[in-house]
Parts: structure tokens; C-alpha cells; sequence
């Protein structure tokens, strides 16, 4: 085993961008001709082992103790570390996720290991990956080469990869390890798991966005944008300046200051498309936009764009699709 990918879980769910994580380390085991395994952390996980066991994989690590029924920074960081120190992966790999925030760096310090965290991808030079992440707010890209002694723990950002081209297998084999944990080195109780967003607005997982920006106008015009969603199925997120204003609570704000999407299909309405929201919502599978300035730079990445008025033509589009 020489890549491992280690899996977040909640509620008996695997979170989306642990099976980003899992395409991650698909890739780059075909790229460097290294094998990939799966490790879950819990407490009665054998479900979700069985699960990820139907993936392209060599092998599902199961760390189960009583200990990790509730996720601990300290629980979660002495299991992974003491997993790496007898397993002697080279690449330990994981979503960038607030879980994983929180606790591989006190894994990175007991290894006296770097962090090569928040990646948008990778490329191969010379048989070595080199990781390509975003700095300065998106405007800069930087290109770091892991050197050293391994392994190397590395993050990828949401939507980085997508969840849907892991590839699956015949079935991996399930192994399960022995963990040694103590109350004692549970120096911290975490509260509740940190919700990005309220019940009803979860962008991370929706298939349909329609994301508005000033070019809207004014608060009360957002009104238009509700009914396409409703009729459209679809979440509602918009740009930095609607949160600004006050037109949308910053739940729905989509870019380097808020949240990574990845949708089917993603409505563009009224937005610019500076940097700082592309990089946002660069996983889209499918880009619409609508905006009255034809030199906007949203239509340059865009599958499909118009050029006029968002407040003449979602009124129009609504009606078409009730029509339907």
C-alpha cells in the first residue's frame, strides 16, 4: 500500500469530498503506478467499509474504537498517526474539509511532516507530482514539489475532483486494526459538527444552482431568481456583492470567500466572473450565463451565455418551464 486516502464520515454518510479524495488517489496511483487503500475511522464503521470496498481499490483499513463513536481532534490524530507509522504509506491523502482542518495538522506535527494542503490539482514532472494550489485570493497559482522523507500529506480543495469518476472494482479486501487509544489523551470534547449552511440551503451537494449578482439590481428582484429556482428545483447562491449588500445571507455566497460548489448546472445571472468567484464554483459541470455586458468574463468559461437583460429574461424562462 502506498497511497492512502482516509475517509470523513457522518451519520453512516461519507462525505462528498472523501470520494473527491478517493478519485484524487485513484489518479495519482495509475500516474505513479502505486496501489491505493481506503482507512475509516469509528466506531462501528463495518458498513461503510463494505461500501468503500466496492471501489477500485487494494484494501479498506478499519481503526474502530469506542473512542472514536464521537469525533476528537486528539482521537482522530493519534489513530491516523499511529495507521501511517505502521502502515508506511506514501501518500496520505483527504478532502479539505473542516474535520480534516481541525485535526491533520496535530498529525503533521507529531510526524514532523508538511502540509501540502488545499490543492486544485497535480501534475507529473520528472516521475515527482507537483501540487498546484491557489494563493492571494485565487489571483496566483503556486507549484510545490514534495521533498524529503515520506509520507507526504496532502488535501485536495472541493470539487478538485469529482465524486462521480471514481471508478469501481471487484471488491477489496477489509482489514481491520488495532488501535490503541486512552481517555487520557482526549484532551478536547468538539461540540456539534460545524453546518456550512441551514436545512434548506445545502449548495455542496446540489445538482442545480442558479447564483445571481448585482447585476440583479436591487433586494427586492432576488424575488425573480426564488421562482426559477422553485420551478427549476434548484439552490440558490449568489456573488460577494449580494451578501455585501444585504440582498442574501453569506450561506449562499459562492467563491474563495465562501463556498466550493460542484453542480450539474450552474446559472450565471447578473454576475461578472472576477476570479474570486470562479474559483468557487469551477467543478460545474455545465455553465449558463446570463449577463448584459457581452465582455463579461463569465462568458469566456461559459457552455452556454446571452447576452441582455436577467431581469426580461428569468420572468420569461420561468414561465417556459412551467409550460413545460
Amino acid at each position: 500500500m502506498e497511497i492512502l486516502v482516509v475517509l470523513e464520515h457522518n451519520n453512516q454518510t461519507i462525505h462528498r469530498m472523501s470520494w473527491e479524495a478517493v478519485a484524487a488517489g485513484q489518479s495519482l496511483g495509475k500516474d505513479l503506478n502505486l496501489s491505493t487503500t481506503i482507512l475509516i475511522m469509528g466506531s462501528d464503521v463495518s458498513t461503510l467499509a463494505k461500501e468503500a470496498a466496492t471501489k477500485d481499490i487494494t484494501e479498506v483499513l478499519v481503526a474502530e474504537h469506542p473512542l472514536l463513536e464521537t469525533y476528537t481532534a486528539d482521537g482522530y490524530a493519534r489513530t491516523l498517526t499511529q495507521v501511517i507509522e505502521s502502515e508506511q504509506p506514501a501518500y496520505v491523502i483527504m478532502g479539505h474539509t473542516y474535520m480534516v482542518r481541525d485535526f491533520l495538522p496535530k498529525v503533521c506535527a507529531i510526524l514532523k511532516q508538511p502540509l501540502f494542503g488545499d490543492n486544485i490539482s497535480y501534475r507529473i514532472e520528472n516521475s515527482t507530482p507537483i501540487f498546484i494550489k491557489q494563493i492571494f485570493q485565487g489571483k496566483l497559482m503556486a507549484e510545490v514539489s514534495p521533498q524529503g522523507n515520506q509520507p507526504y500529506l496532502v488535501t485536495f480543495q472541493s470539487a478538485a475532483f469529482q465524486s462521480e469518476s471514481v471508478h469501481r472494482g471487484a471488491g477489496a479486501t477489509i482489514r481491520n486494526l488495532s488501535i490503541t487509544l486512552s481517555d487520557e489523551i482526549i484532551k478536547t470534547r468538539s461540540e456539534d459538527p460545524f453546518q456550512e449552511t441551514t436545512i434548506d440551503v445545502d449548495l455542496s451537494s446540489a445538482d442545480i444552482i442558479i447564483s445571481v449578482g448585482r447585476g440583479i439590481g436591487k433586494k427586492e428582484n432576488i424575488n425573480l431568481v426564488k421562482e426559477l429556482a422553485e420551478v427549476m428545483g434548484a439552490q440558490i447562491a449568489c456573488s460577494r456583492p449580494v451578501v455585501d449588500a444585504g440582498w442574501l445571507p453569506p450561506y449562499h455566497q459562492v467563491g474563495s470567500s465562501g463556498q466550493t460548489v460542484s453542480p450539474k448546472l450552474y446559472f450565471a445571472l447578473g454576475i461578472s466572473g472576477a476570479i474570486q468567484h470562479l474559483v468557487g464554483m469551477k467543478g460545474a459541470n455545465n455553465v449558463i450565463v446570463i449577463n448584459k455586458d457581452p465582455n463579461a468574463p463569465f462568458f469566456e468559461i461559459a457552455d452556454y451565455g446571452t447576452v441582455g437583460n436577467i431581469l426580461e429574461i428569468v420572468p420569461k424562462l420561468t414561465e417556459a418551464i412551467k409550460g413545460g
